[in-house]
């Protein structure tokens, strides 16, 4: 600066400093203290983060997620790997990697993860079969199987499959059940963290990236698996993070719940027991219909009930071609096959009638249990052995217990005697012999409620 100064302009200011020196003699006055100020350090990208609100510290970790910068527990805590991705995401698009978030880039960073978000059609749901709250890429894995043990989703070709399952016993250990998990057949480590309640696994199984999270409270373990192609791990990496990060195994909000609310339309499977149009199916799943549907038939009528075995008579008028099932009697093996039609959703929408195995254990009051249970639409199946004896009609019916939904659905049997006995006593004469080809006599039937 003073080289930049002509001389007059340097004499001048000497001048004026002289002018304003104390004369001689005279007592000097102390001069006031001076502050300087202190530039204030730069505030690290971590305090920022601690300046926001949890959500949008979870917001922002979700989308850095979805655009493959974020590979953590998504869980709204400052990091550094939170904020490592904000850098990896603003030297992405060619931004300052300061690790915080300016407006517009937030802008970017939320338009950048709809995409993929919604490319996998993801959602939030509540499991019916075990209760946990889990987050599903929905189109990726549209078709949706649920039984006793829990739920399973999977892609059109089985590339992609998630499973949920429960499970309840004494004693459970994370240990155990974490090494259970990894000596599953075809199954290479490549990550592993167990605690007390809760286990994470990673790794390869039979060339199938697999990823595991277990979480005990009590004696019930929830387990979400997800298994997935290699040539799928492009977009399958931060919807597996996503998820991880959503699965709540025992959400905070569960309580004691009663009956589920009744589908105001519910599929069920039926079994023609005459040729003259006599059908016998479970008596809950047509329970409050407005009106009856035989998909092939058409409209049917609700002409007889058993409210003890939960048994329902239909008829419909004027069918032809009905191949009635053989009740003959004698008794029936513990192997038995179910006979029926799944859901629509759990088979691309179609009604083909389709064979799941099953074993039968127990039994009081006409019924007996059967393990593992089918998938909906298996209510008013027919169970048949080995030796093609009818075994009875199956029942699948909610099982009540503390959680945000129906925790599980149990199967069970109505004997062959349960059911030849309610159609003698609405005058319907069944055929004798074996079932050789129950498929032919099995019906989907359609309730539709208010």
């Amino acid at each position: 600066m003073r080289s930049m100064l002509s001389a007059t302009a340097m004499i001048a200011l000497a001048s004026a400093a002289h002018a304003q020196a104390p004369a001689p003699n005279a007592p000097v006055k102390p001069k006031p203290a001076v502050t300087v100020p202190v530039r204030p350090a730069m505030q690290a990208p971590a305090d920022t983060a601690k300046g926001m609100t949890q959500a949008e510290r979870l917001s922002i970790q979700s989308d850095l997620a979805w655009t493959g910068h974020f590979n953590g527990a998504i869980n709204g805590e400052v990091s550094e790997r939170m904020v490592n991705g904000i850098k990896a995401f603003q030297k992405a698009n060619g931004g300052k990697e300061t690790g915080v978030l300016n407006p517009q880039e937030r802008g970017l960073l939320a338009a950048a993860a709809r995409k993929p978000r919604d490319n996998v059609g993801w959602k939030v749901v509540t499991d019916m079969a075990t209760g946990a709250k889990l987050g599903i890429p929905g189109k990726l894995v549209p078709q949706q199987i649920t039984d006793a043990s829990g739920s399973k989703w999977q892609s059109t070709n089985g590339t992609i499959q998630v499973i949920l399952m429960r499970r309840k016993e004494e004693g459970l250990s994370s240990a155990k059940l974490a090494e259970a998990e990894r000596k599953q057949p075809g199954r290479k480590l490549d990550y592993s963290a167990v605690k007390p309640d809760f286990f994470v696994l990673s790794g390869l199984q039979n060339q199938k990236k697999f990823y595991v999270r277990g979480q005990i409270k009590g004696d019930e373990v929830r387990i979400l698996t997800i298994l997935y192609d290699q040539a799928t791990e492009g977009t399958m990496a931060p919807v597996v993070i996503a998820m991880s990060s959503a699965f709540d195994a025992f959400p905070a909000s569960a309580q004691a719940m009663g009956p589920p609310p009744r589908k105001k339309v519910e599929y069920a499977s039926g079994i023609v027991v005459s040729a003259d149009g006599a059908i016998v199916t479970d008596r809950q799943a047509v329970d409050g219909c407005v009106s009856i549907t035989v998909v092939g038939h058409g409209n049917a009528d609700k002409v007889a009930e058993d409210k003890t075995r939960d048994l329902a008579l239909l008829r419909i008028y004027g069918a032809r071609d009905l191949k009635p099932l053989s009740l003959g009697a004698g008794p029936a093996k513990q192997d038995v096959n179910l006979v029926g039609i799944a859901d629509p959703q759990a088979q691309g929408g179609s009604a083909a009638v389709s064979t799941v195995k099953a074993v039968t254990s127990g039994g009081a009051n006409g019924e007996t249990a059967l393990s593992p249970a089918p998938g909906i639409g298996f209510s008013g199946a027919a169970a048949i052995d080995g030796d093609g004896t009818f075994a009875g009609l199956t029942q699948l019916k909610p099982v009540i217990v503390a959680g945000p939904a129906p925790a599980a659905t149990q199967a069970v049997l109505v004997s062959a005697d349960s059911v030849r006995n309610f159609a003698k006593a609405n005058n319907v004469a069944t055929t004798p012999g074996k079932a050789d080809d129950a498929k032919a006599s099995i019906v989907r039937v359609i309730c539709v409620r208010k």
